[in-house]
């Protein structure tokens, strides 16, 4: 016998990546329920090489009987309807912003801080990190465990798909303007996306940063140590799919460069491709549809004492996101639920 699971806002990049993620890993459904606005609702959605989805309205669901709900429909959309189906008794596994920094709502990263998730009985609430956070923490954890972090400096290079479908075919459009020599005028992000870079992502803060950087900040002193000091830039690039962070790292005592790589290899969830040549380094594109987190460039920071210098990519919509969130579940069953008979 397997559980319930809904899946919310299974019609978005990341709901659909969700399903696909639970068929690949034989995820041990009964049944599993997908969940959009009511716009989308009788349309159908694939559930791996499993049976057709027809697609059920979030806003009139009844969540009771549900084992584990995993959701990605929007901050705002979460806030009203995760505290819903965790008081009918469902485990919900969220994908937004809304509930990752309550304070008794615990911020998963598996391969970092699994120990954690034993907090989710006060709200029956899991929060999955940001997609730019869940990466670079993948990367860190192994070091931090060796020397300590004292302080980060990050700049990501995310991908369209971090803000959706419709900045994916943002960005395709335009970039199909161009070579027609038409202009394509942006709707969904605040510059042309096509052949640029945009410094900007979410919104800002009284303090210059964007909420991306915020979360950054944030989300990793709430896994990782909250003594970290953090500084990001967060900027969106015209790709589709997996982020690029370079980070630069400075630590409390010495790390040499062949203690990390070590380190590096031996963490769970990590790829290490950093061979000093031509093209011996992973890009986003290599990484997109992969699991791993991959690190590359490994290098001394020679301007501070104690330091290191690293690339990291991901797929932003597999372990940034759905994946991450999967592997959540997994080990919920494992340590905390009993098999449903």
């Amino acid at each position: 016998m397997g559980y319930r699971v809904a899946v919310v806002g299974a019609t978005g990049n990341v709901g659909r990546e969700i399903l696909n993620v639970l068929w690949q890993r034989q995820f041990p459904v009964d049944e599993v329920i997908a969940l959009a606005s009511r716009d989308s609702a009788g349309k159908e959605i694939s559930f791996g090489e499993g049976p057709i989805l027809k697609v059920k309205a979030l806003d009139t669901f009844d969540f009771k009987g549900i084992d584990i709900g995993l959701f990605s429909p929007g901050a705002s959309i979460s806030k009203i309807h995760a505290p819903r189906a965790a008081a009918a008794g469902c485990i919900v596994i969220d994908n937004t912003s809304q509930f990752r920094m309550d304070a008794d709502v615990p911020l998963i990263v598996p391969e970092v801080n699994r120990s954690a998730l034993a907090q989710f009985r006060q709200r029956n609430i899991i929060a999955n990190p940001n997609c730019s956070t869940i990466q670079m923490v993948m990367a860190l954890k192994p070091l931090h465990e060796i020397a300590r972090v004292k302080r980060i400096v990050v700049a990501t290079y995310q991908s369209t798909s971090g803000k959706g479908k419709a900045a994916m075919d943002e960005l395709f459009e335009q970039t199909r303007a161009i070579y027609m020599n038409q202009t394509k005028e942006p709707k969904v992000f605040t510059k042309r996306i096509a052949f640029n870079a945009i410094p900007h992502i979410d919104v800002f803060m009284s303090d210059g940063s964007t909420k991306e950087e915020w979360k950054m900040v944030n989300e990793t002193k709430k896994i990782l140590d909250a003594s970290i000091e953090i500084a990001a830039t967060c900027v969106r690039i015209p790709t589709f799919i997996g982020h690029g962070e370079a980070i630069n790292v400075e630590f409390h005592t010495p790390i040499s460069e062949t203690e990390a790589r070590a380190a590096l290899r031996k963490a769970p969830g990590i790829e290490v491709f950093d061979d000093r040549r031509d093209g011996g380094y992973a890009t986003p594109v290599d990484c997109a549809g992969e699991d791993a987190t991959f690190v590359s460039r490994l290098r001394k920071d020679p301007t501070v004492p104690n330091g290191l210098q690293l690339w990291v990519v991901s797929d932003n919509l597999r372990k940034g996101a759905a994946l991450n969130a999967v592997q959540i579940a997994e080990d919920l069953i494992r340590d905390h639920l009993k098999r449903p008979h």
